[in-house]
Parts: C-alpha cells; structure tokens; sequence
C-alpha cells in the first residue's frame, strides 16, 4: 500500500518541488537588489527593507487563509493565483513608480503570491498522497529540491542585473514565475480523505484543538526565531559585507553556498524526522544555528570565512521546515494542515517582518548591524529551549491521557 501510494504521489512530489524551487529561488535572490534599487531610486535601505518585511508579514497573515481554501478547493487553484501574483508583483517592482507602487508589488502582491505556492499548501498537498511513515521524508525531499532552487537562482539573478539592469531582472523573474501556474496542475487531489476519526472535523474544531494545545504554541513561538534569522540574512548579508569592504561577488556565493548546502541539510532533516524527535531535531538545529552565528560575528571576517559560514549555516538554513510540518501532520493529521502549518507559519513571518524591517531600522539609526546579529543569536537559544518539551502524540493519544 504504501509503495503504491508513493508511486501515486510522483507526478505532485516533482511539480511541487519545482514550484517551490522557483518561488523560494526567485525570493532569495531579492537581497541582491537592495543596494542597487536603493541607490537608482535615492532611498535609504529602510525603504527597501520594508517592503521586503511587508512582504512576509503579508504571506503569513493570509497564509492561515490561504490553507483553509486550499483544504477545502485543492492546491491547483490555490496555486495558480499564487503564481499570477506572485507575477504581478515582480513585474510592478520593476517600474519606477515611487515608493508606494514599489511596497505594493514587493510587499503585498509578492507576500499573497508566495501563501498559494510555498511550504504550508504544497507540503500539505504532498502529506495527502503518502503514507504517515513517508511523510517527513517526502517534505525533505520537496524542501531540498526547492533548496536547489534558492542555489541555481542566485547567479541567475545576479546575471539578469548584470546584462539587463534591476529592472529589466525583475521583469525576466516575473516571467519565470508564470511557470509556477502550469505545474500547479500536476499537483492532484487525493482520491480519499487520509484521516482518522479524531482528525475528521470541522476546521472550526480544528482551530480550537490546536488552540488548545500549548505544544502549538511553543512550535509557533519558535519558528519565530526562523523567521528573523533567515530573512535578516538573505536580505542584509550582502549590503553587511559590502560595509566590511568584501565584494557583491562574495555574497552572491555565500548566498548560493547556504541553497546549495541546504539541500542536503532539508533532505536529512525529513529522513530524520521520520526516525527521532522532530522536536528535539529543532532545538538542535536552533542552538547550531546561534553558535554558527556567533562564530562568523567574532571570527576574522574574509570572503573565505564568509564562504564557511553560508556552506555551514545552509545545513541548518530550511531544514526546520519539514520538521515545523511534520510536527503538525504528527499531531492534528492532514486535513486541515494547511491552514494550521499556514498559523505556525504566520509566527515564522512575524519574525521574518521583524528581522527584514528591524535589519533596516537598526542600521539606519546606528551605523551598523551588530544589534540585529546580537537578537539573532538570543533568538537561537530562546527557540532550542521552546522546542524541547514538544511532544508528537496525537490529539487521540493526548486526550487518552488527559
């Protein structure tokens, strides 16, 4: 059964991998904009920087949204708005239009069209096609394939800037996004609900027995700190290594370094999450993540120790991804993870508003980023410590117990 069921889910598994390798690819590659958006328009990097915070902070207010409906219509149309959006919003990026059209197409449509084509729908949609014991696995597989993506577009992108300035960048990108709505099509509906009796409910019910549990609390708390950290870096990297003196080159490759690294550290993350504690997993991964950290900070900074701290932090970089979903699939089941992977992750964009808009803010107002790369680490240590006493015992199992 459960062989046939994967062979079933191929086709999905391949179409959601390659959406997710353009929308997250396109997406890491916006920090290579900062600086030259920045100075063809007369900003100060606030301006940018809160348009890219907008933007998370919009994905993940309407990805809870976004998931109910794909739980209910399918991920295909879902996805396919998502994918003309996220267009828009490239395309509107590219005109210069002041600061107003340039946060709405960055900060608002690109944040709507990132909810319908990213981890909650498309892991959700995937989750459905496999056995339970295959899930984490297939989310690690998923998630390294879009890992690639956030490798390969980078020097894309940059090429694009290179040979066709920004704007004509984010008009050849928008393009590239439209391919997101025909793969959508690929991503089926399973043929029969996977749920249990205790999963089978409203998704009013659902929403009051995650509520209810602390332990969806702690895992949204903690993704939090996920947010901040991997915004705040792929936005503000390469503007903090430029203050220090190292080339644009430098941090195109740290950048690739850490989607390169980072198909390996998802992949293992979802094999391992189908074999030990996803939530131990976690602490682990958040307590790396801050030594990482630290490390480069006091280290002596060169473009080489730049190059280790993107191959080192890619291993931990999404590999919290599929294990944050996995968790939730282990405990509340899969009809209505989108939406409830959709409210954990609205934790994870309130920190990654707070890491690209701070990252900005701070500069702006001190000259430096050391504060903003000081709140990264506590963050680390603040998430190990919510994510360990998270149990993966079902909602049957818990009320069992209660």
């Amino acid at each position: 059964m459960a062989q046939s069921r994967w062979h079933g889910a191929g086709i999905a598994l391949i179409c959601g991998s390659l959406i997710l390798l353009i929308s997250l690819g396109v997406r890491h590659g916006f920090g290579l904009f900062l600086q030259p958006v920045s100075m063809a328009q007369g900003w100060g990097r606030e301006s940018f920087a809160f348009a890219m915070a907008l933007q998370n902070l919009v994905w993940g207010a309407s990805q809870p949204i976004t998931g109910m409906i794909a739980d209910r219509y399918g991920a295909k149309p879902v996805i396919a708005i998502g994918a003309v959006l996220y267009a828009a919003g490239l395309w509107m990026m590219s005109q210069v239009g002041g600061e107003t059209l340039f946060i709405l197409g960055a900060g608002v449509l690109i944040g709507l069209g990132l909810s319908g084509t990213t981890f909650p729908v498309i892991f959700a949609a995937i989750s459905r096609l496999v056995a339970p014991e295959q899930r984490s696995l297939a989310m690690g597989i998923t998630m390294a394939v879009g890992s690639f993506g956030q490798f390969a577009m980078l020097p894309i992108s940059l090429g694009l800037i290179i040979g066709f300035d920004w704007q004509g960048a984010l008009v050849a990108l928008s393009i590239l996004a439209l391919l997101m709505l025909p793969l959508g099509f690929g991503i089926r509906t399973a043929p029969a609900p996977v749920t249990s009796a205790v999963e089978d409910v409203s998704f009013v019910q659902a929403l009051r027995d995650a509520a209810g549990e602390r332990d969806f609390w702690l895992l949204s708390l903690g993704f939090f700190a996920c947010g901040f950290q991997v915004v705040f870096i792929a936005i503000h990297l390469p503007a903090y290594l430029a203050d220090e003196g190292i080339g644009g080159g430098v941090a195109t490759t740290v950048l690739a370094l850490i989607g390169l690294v980072n198909i390996a550290g998802a992949y293992f993350a979802g094999f391992w999450g189908g074999r030990y504690r996803k939530p131990m997993l976690l602490s682990w991964i958040y307590l790396a993540r801050g030594v990482v950290i630290a490390a480069f900070l006091f280290l002596p900074l060169s473009a080489w120790s730049a190059y280790m701290f993107g191959a080192v932090m890619g291993l931990f970089w999404l590999s919290t991804v599929p294990l944050t979903n996995g968790t939730v699939a282990s405990v509340f089941g899969v009809k209505h993870m989108s939406m409830l992977g959709g409210i954990v992750f609205f934790a994870h964009q309130l920190g990654s508003f707070a890491g690209g808009w701070m990252g900005g803010w701070l500069y702006d107002r001190t000259g430096n980023y050391d504060a903003a790369w000081g709140i990264a680490i506590g963050l680390s240590l603040i998430a190990a410590l919510l994510n360990w006493p998270i149990t993966e015992r079902t909602l049957a199992e818990r009320r069992a117990t209660a």
